[in-house]
């Protein structure tokens, strides 16, 4: 078991170095924004999804397709829009008068990173179009089945603020995101780095490939065999059980939850703290990986009661009272 842990550590070393080649890049775009490019890292390790939230001009767009810029792997933006058909994502038969016979002309999901800009634009049938791919990593058209490639990765934007024109994303797609992350605005000495370096009439900065998807696969096997305490599995699973049952545990707010967390957040808290893990240089997963990246993962899973609306309590609030009330191993 000890050697097995100095392995892990010696490879969590190597494999970092590369890593941090990759939030390099992506710093000489982005400036802050440190949180959202560490949440993105993440669920890449963990072959995920992202859904991120925030106002129009945070960066959204350009911390995705920066990212996919040191990923050497097929990229395709897709913009959403209310006229978007479920053709137009995953692709149609083509009919050839000549031979009388269909083809299949693929749709741009058929990529490796997808940018599913304004999500939240096209209606429901776009968005069931959406739900085999990210769950199953297959696209069905006509009677035939195709694979999607590896690594497959939807990171979907939407406004919270611009709610004309918008169809709000079923249940059964929200949960398939690992990650709902909420951009804020930047601080006062990085939106003046940005007036600095953005500016100019000419700002194209070259972002170079540093990772291929043979890095990945090795990368993410390294993650699987990042050491998790009993104890730490434990408390996933006390945080998950607290958003369905929280009087369990001394929690006064079960009026206020209409639903908790389904079993993919306890699974997704257990991968992304193990991904944290390797990202901050360890072997081992700490209770502090599994407590930072609870918000990310349970905010969109915890449906809040009409009750917790009228007191202004959102999904958010409650998350943290859970945090702060769940034993901490």
């Amino acid at each position: 078991m000890a050697a097995d842990m100095i392995l892990v550590r010696e490879n969590v070393e190597k494999e970092l170095t590369i890593l941090n080649q990759v939030r390099e890049e992506i710093a000489k775009v982005i400036i802050g924004q440190a949180a959202l490019v560490d949440r993105l890292l993440i669920a890449l390790l963990c072959s995920n999804h992202v859904l991120i939230e925030g106002v129009p001009g945070l960066a959204k767009t350009l911390t995705i397709t920066t990212l996919a810029k040191t990923i050497q792997a097929s990229f395709q933006r897709i913009q959403f829009t209310p006229d978007l058909l479920p053709g137009d994502l995953i692709g149609t038969l083509i009919y050839n008068p000549k031979s009388g016979e269909f083809t299949t002309r693929k749709g741009p999901i058929f990529a490796n990173i997808i940018l599913a800009d304004e999500i939240n634009r096209a209606p429901a049938k776009v968005q069931s179009a959406l739900l085999e791919a990210m769950q199953e990593r297959q696209v069905t058209i006509g009677e035939e089945s195709f694979p999607l490639d590896d690594p497959f990765m939807v990171l979907a934007t939407q406004n919270p603020i611009e709610q004309e024109g918008t169809y709000p994303l079923p249940e059964a797609q929200i949960d398939r995101f690992m990650f709902k992350l909420l951009v804020t605005y930047p601080s006062r000495t990085e939106e003046r780095q940005i007036l600095q370096r953005m500016a100019g009439a000419t700002n194209d900065i070259p972002v170079h490939g540093i990772i291929g998807p043979a890095d990945l696969s090795r990368i993410r096997t390294l993650t699987d065999s990042i050491y998790m305490d009993e104890k730490i599995e434990g408390y996933i699973l006390n945080l998950v059980g607290a958003t369905r049952d929280p009087g369990r545990y001394n929690l006064n707010i079960g009026d206020l939850i209409r639903y908790g967390a389904s079993p993919r957040a306890t699974i997704f808290l257990a991968q992304a703290a193990k991904a944290g893990a390797l990202l901050a240089g360890r072997g081992y997963v700490t209770p502090q990986d599994v407590k930072s990246i609870a918000p990310d993962i349970l905010r969109h899973r915890v449906i809040v009661t009409y009750e917790a609306e009228a007191e202004e309590k959102t999904s958010d609030d409650l998350v943290q009272q859970i945090l702060d009330n769940v034993e901490v191993p």
